[in-house]
């Protein structure tokens, strides 16, 4: 039998700086399969500040780590600056993480053995960015950019929460990558310092930076250029707003 010629079609790029398409995420349970994520199509274009919101369960955490590469889906495609994190290997994503995400996590995720000015610079480390010289004269401008080089040197439990947050969003910004991807950064911070962490991130779409931020509050959420609302693993509705509009 003669072979075909025909050669499998190649998925496209989309011109969206993240583009989700027909993602599905199923877990395997006790009881069985979870479906967590169910058909989402959604795409984020540079300079954005978008926020995804929902009841807790809904998805929320889970497309993040879609997003980030953290995990993959059980079905569709994730694409993320023009590459199909998807499909890509196991030991390229945490490579191509550093260089492309920046994440900053709800418990901070410092390491608690390295001073703040260290957890900075372990992504230029890791991506092998920057001489060393270069790495800590980089970690400590980002460090007085969230108003914390005065506590370089502290490990992170001599640090309150609000300044650990602020070293971690430090972190993020590291090696200088276009995307920043925050799950739930507020939530464990008092009002007073969820307000100045979320005027940092604003301060961060007008350097020309892409938000993506996991939030539980219905506040902080209203204040975004768009709202992306998850329901049982599914996208049930969106809002958009002017940039005028979030900083009025």
């Amino acid at each position: 039998m003669a072979k075909s010629n025909k050669k499998m079609k190649q998925p496209q790029a989309p011109d969206a700086l993240i583009a989700l398409r027909g993602v599905e995420k199923k877990y395997k349970t006790g009881s069985g399969g979870f479906l967590a994520l169910k058909g989402i199509d959604m795409t984020v274009d540079p300079g954005e500040f978008v926020a995804v919101v929902g009841k807790s369960g809904c998805g929320k955490s889970t497309l993040i780590n879609m997003i980030t590469g953290i995990d993959r889906p059980t079905k569709g495609e994730v694409w993320v600056k023009g590459t199909l994190v998807s499909e890509m290997r196991e030991n390229r994503i945490a490579v191509w993480r550093g260089h492309t995400i920046g994440v900053v996590f709800q418990f901070f995720q410092l390491l608690p053995t390295l001073t703040a000015i260290e957890n900075v610079m372990l992504p230029m480390d890791f991506c092998h960015l920057y001489s060393r010289r270069e790495r800590h004269e980089r970690a400590m401008m980002l460090l007085e950019e969230m108003e914390m080089a005065d506590h370089a040197r502290k490990l992170p439990s001599a640090l309150s929460g609000g300044q650990q947050q602020r070293v971690a969003i430090a972190r993020a910004l590291a090696n200088d990558s276009p995307i920043i991807v925050a799950d739930e950064p507020t939530g464990n911070l008092d009002t007073k310092t969820s307000d100045a962490v979320f005027d940092l991130f604003l301060r961060l779409i007008e350097e020309d930076k892409t938000i993506l931020m996991v939030t539980h509050d219905s506040d902080l959420a209203e204040r975004v250029t768009r709202t992306i609302r998850l329901l049982d693993g599914r996208i049930v509705g969106q809002e958009s707003r002017e940039v005028e509009e979030i900083h009025a």
